[in-house]
């Protein structure tokens, strides 16, 4: 896939206090009218024309835009693979980047990048809109001047957020561990199971204890060997067998997010514990996660649990189901299954509580 570059310094005739990389995928935020009143892909070389203020933040911004803006809900693991590639190309001459994507499914892209990015040490921000740049009370505005702020932010020359972030509505979530909650609003995004890693108000207040700073700084990793066979399973109340083993018995599945109630319960139907029992025997992993948005899975706690524990379901804490089934993928292409299966319950980028 092709992709447009420009660059834009908002700190001549003076020096920058940060150089930053613009990822623009497409989504509503590039949105603008053209004469006729149709929406059309914005130019980004007239961005300071429609956000002056960003010359008071005296950054040198290169903005990359894919040729052909897509919408959210088109994303697949190749635009994951280009975004990696772009962070990674230009990781060691820039000090943080912005990701601009459609709300649709920013938090599997934005969770993917967390795994993908393995050895981050700069901060990689997602955000977007819910309404166009050319919208008078639109949100894109504040979302990208405050994403650019984070990014650029450093003390002592180091970054103050150095990892894979959501930026929506005057707060900061970890990527991995968000969600989309709200499509008619403007705070769209929540991680229910961890803090804001900050909150935008007058000024930019910080939670420091909750930013995942690493302890060395090392070379940047991609990863991006993705494989999708992978589906998930969602239980619900009158669930038949027939549905149940459609799914399990895909031809080629390597792995199922199974979505359980509350802290990790399901069922306890005889033919619904052989059929996960006869999967996880042919060497198909299946995650245990909660469809509540809050809390975590405590696999064996209740009579419910205790079969999928017993049968070798793996417990899937507190992640979420874009964290779970992004980082499968990417274990299985990175590492295939055995490997897979002694990763996918432990911590890799802060997207579960141990």
């Amino acid at each position: 896939m092709n992709f447009k570059k420009i660059s834009i310094n908002t700190a001549l005739p003076g020096k920058a206090r940060s150089r930053i990389l613009i990822i623009y995928t497409g989504g509503t935020f590039g949105m603008t009218y053209d004469k006729d009143g149709v929406l059309i892909p914005f130019d980004f070389a007239s961005i300071v024309e429609h956000l002056p203020s960003l010359k008071n933040l005296l950054l040198e911004i290169t903005v990359v835009s894919f040729e052909n803006p897509i919408d959210s809900s088109n994303i697949k693991p190749e635009h994951w693979q280009l975004i990696g590639k772009i962070i990674h190309e230009y990781y060691d001459e820039n000090d943080g980047f912005v990701v601009l994507h459609g709300t649709d499914t920013m938090a599997y892209t934005a969770s993917a990048m967390s795994f993908m990015l393995e050895g981050l040490s700069k901060p990689v921000i997602f955000t977007g809109a819910q309404l166009p740049i050319s919208e008078p009370r639109s949100d894109a505005r504040e979302n990208l001047i405050t994403s650019l702020d984070i990014a650029s932010a450093r003390k002592d020359d180091i970054p103050l957020v150095p990892e894979v972030c959501i930026y929506f509505d005057y707060e900061l979530l970890r990527g991995n561990r968000s969600k989309k909650v709200e499509s008619l609003r403007f705070d769209a995004f929540d991680s229910g199971n961890y803090p804001p890693l900050a909150k935008a108000g007058v000024k930019i207040d910080y939670n420091f204890s909750v930013i995942n700073v690493p302890s060395r700084k090392n070379a940047l990793n991609l990863r991006a060997k993705f494989d999708t066979n992978i589906s998930i399973l969602k239980l619900f109340p009158g669930i038949s067998q027939p549905v149940v083993q459609a799914i399990l018995n895909t031809a080629g599945l390597r792995a199922v997010v199974l979505e359980t109630y509350g802290s990790g319960n399901a069922p306890t139907l005889p033919w619904l514990i052989e059929e996960l029992k006869k999967a996880i025997e042919r060497d198909i992993i299946i995650v245990n996660v909660s469809q509540c948005p809050g809390g975590r899975v405590l696999q064996g706690r209740y009579e419910t649990s205790r079969k999928l524990q017993q049968i070798g379901v793996i417990p899937g804490a507190d992640m979420t189901t874009e964290a779970a089934l992004t980082k499968l993928m990417l274990l299985l292409g990175e590492y295939g299954t055995t490997r897979a299966k002694e990763l996918v319950g432990l911590s890799l980028a802060g997207e579960l509580t141990a």
